[in-house]
């Protein structure tokens, strides 16, 4: 009679549990229909409607004359967003890029003193023959918004122009000019938000049920009546979700790709860099499910602890509308939540080329919620 005395081999459980583990989220409806099923439609239906929540990015240059009343009567327009904290540099780049529309630099013509409206006992030829202002404006073809900006600006100085007195000039002359850019689509804004969208539910949602789910069936109980250890239950999980999300946000990026015309500035390497910054969001979103499944009670109570953290970012992380249509204090909040720079860091990555050391601001940000989502992990996870 013969005896195996073969040390237990971790890692052949740990592959063991993430076979099986994969092989139940292929069955699981909710995971499908979450990871892939909603974000495609949302990529169908938001490609073709063109999305919400229009916003204008317009860079102001630095020799604009931001105290004249065409500045501040385009500042309160709600769909303009002036963005004056960028270098002359970085803006001609973000220009080129469609990162913003335009760039405006508005010229006072009376350098010697404004005098907007003349006596008008004064004779016609005293009048100037200039108009106050010149509105210079700079467009690019990367973007596609150019004509909103244009008919806002044509608006403001209508309205100037007809309060005017009879004889004085108009209030501005506008000038414009248009470079070369890569088109910006809306497909390039919103399948890195569905992306997004699908791996914050599948970290959240999938962890929380699986995990609480296994502890109440007794499961992981079972579990430690083996040699298994602990780390080999939640690697082999975490293996399951990563290699399906990775599978997943392949998938949808290649019908973003062949049918909706996303761009992938770099093809190959491009695709393989948002898949790095998809297992980095996974991982972390995973953390918040971990708390969740430790802290409900029963699995009643994983929807609404996992809506109060999902939803938030669903609204607020530039997911389906830019985060510059929102107002200041709620562009804030939005600065702190972690899809937030996932989702920046993929749009830089699939539509301006950069790689992952250009993107190393968002990375920093997801960094620190790793550390802090994983530390509460910690002290709320429990295995029974």
């Amino acid at each position: 009679m013969t005896t195996n005395n073969k040390p237990y081999s971790n890692t052949k459980a740990t592959l063991a549990i993430a076979k099986a583990s994969f092989r139940s989220i292929l069955r699981s409806p909710s995971a499908v229909v979450f990871s892939l099923v909603f974000p495609l439609i949302f990529i169908v239906v938001f490609a073709n409607i063109g999305g919400g929540g229009i916003s204008v990015d317009v860079g102001v240059a630095k020799t604009c004359d931001t105290s004249s009343i065409i500045y501040k009567a385009l500042k309160s327009v709600k769909i303009v967003n002036l963005v004056t904290n960028q270098s002359t540099d970085e803006m001609n780049k973000n220009l080129s890029k469609g990162s913003i529309d335009a760039i405006l630099d508005i010229k006072n013509n009376h350098s010697g003193g404004l005098t907007l409206y003349p006596p008008l006992s004064l004779p016609p030829n005293n009048l100037p023959n200039k108009p106050p202002f010149s509105v210079n404006v700079q467009y690019t073809k990367a973007s596609n918004k150019d004509g909103i900006l244009k008919s806002v600006i044509s608006n403001i100085i209508s309205q100037m122009n007809s309060s005017m007195s009879k004889g004085l000039p108009q209030m501005a002359e506008v000038n414009e000019t248009t470079i070369q850019g890569r088109e910006y689509k809306y497909i390039d804004f919103i399948l890195p938000g569905m992306l997004g969208f699908s791996l914050l539910s599948s970290g959240v949602f999938g962890t929380a049920f699986v995990f609480l789910s296994l502890r109440l069936t007794l499961v992981i109980k079972r579990f430690f009546a083996n040699p298994v250890k602990r780390y080999s239950i939640v690697l082999g999980e975490a293996l399951a979700r990563i290699v399906f999300a990775l599978l997943g946000a392949l998938f949808i990026i290649g019908i973003g790709h062949y049918a909706f015309g996303f761009t992938l500035i770099h093809g190959f390497i491009t695709v393989l860099n948002m898949l790095v910054l998809s297992a980095i969001g996974l991982i972390i979103f995973m953390g918040f499910g971990f708390i969740i499944s430790g802290v409900a009670k029963n699995e009643s109570t994983v929807p609404p602890f996992s809506n109060i953290i999902t939803l938030p970012q669903f609204l607020l992380s530039g997911t389906f509308f830019s985060t510059t249509a929102f107002p200041v204090w709620l562009q804030h909040i939005s600065r702190v939540l972690p899809l937030t720079h996932l989702n920046d860091a993929m749009r830089k990555v699939a539509f301006e080329g950069a790689s992952l050391g250009e993107v190393s601001h968002q990375l920093l940000i997801l960094g620190i919620w790793f550390v802090g989502i994983y530390i509460v992990a910690v002290k709320t996870f429990k295995w029974e």
